[in-house]
């Protein structure tokens, strides 16, 4: 190997590794912003969840048995009349996540929970996909599709 074809075999082997260094910082980030945004709905923080929002006004909520919420005022406001509830908390577990060069999936697992419903403890085990999408260098949170997988008021068949 001759000196020329040392200095290309190590700018591929660097570049390769910087790659790989940019793809696992764009995982790590995007984690983190999912993450942002599932605390901010457990402490129903309404400022930092919407930090978590596209600055686009981006957005899609899509609920069971509920038409699409479009837009962060949308969702924000849905999420401002949920957390004046009282009584109901939020577990969550990321279960799988794909991060590309601009957007990224998320699957979550989630257990909401109410003290009381009509007398009786409530539960709905939930899965739920969000979308992120960079916009300037930073992920944010631009579709939230929930499905209902278990609830306690589900009939026993």
């Amino acid at each position: 190997m001759n000196f020329f074809q040392l200095i290309v075999c190590v700018f591929l082997l660097t570049a390769c590794n910087h790659q790989q260094n940019l793809k696992n910082n764009d995982e790590a980030s995007a984690l983190k912003v999912m993450q942002k945004h599932l605390a901010a709905v457990s402490n129903k923080d309404l400022s930092i969840l919407q930090q978590t929002l596209s600055p686009d006004g981006q957005m899609q909520l899509i609920l069971p048995q509920t038409e699409i919420i479009s837009g962060v005022e949308g969702f924000m406001q849905f999420h401002k009349d949920w957390f004046a509830q009282p009584g109901w908390t939020f577990e969550t577990k990321i279960l799988n996540s794909e991060v590309g060069e601009n957007l990224a999936m998320m699957v979550v697992e989630i257990i909401y929970r109410e003290a009381e419903r009509d007398g009786k403890p409530y539960f709905n085990r939930m899965i739920v996909s969000y979308d992120l999408k960079k916009i300037n260098h930073q992920w944010y949170v631009i579709k939230d599709h929930a499905s209902s997988i278990k609830k306690s008021t589900d009939s026993e068949s």
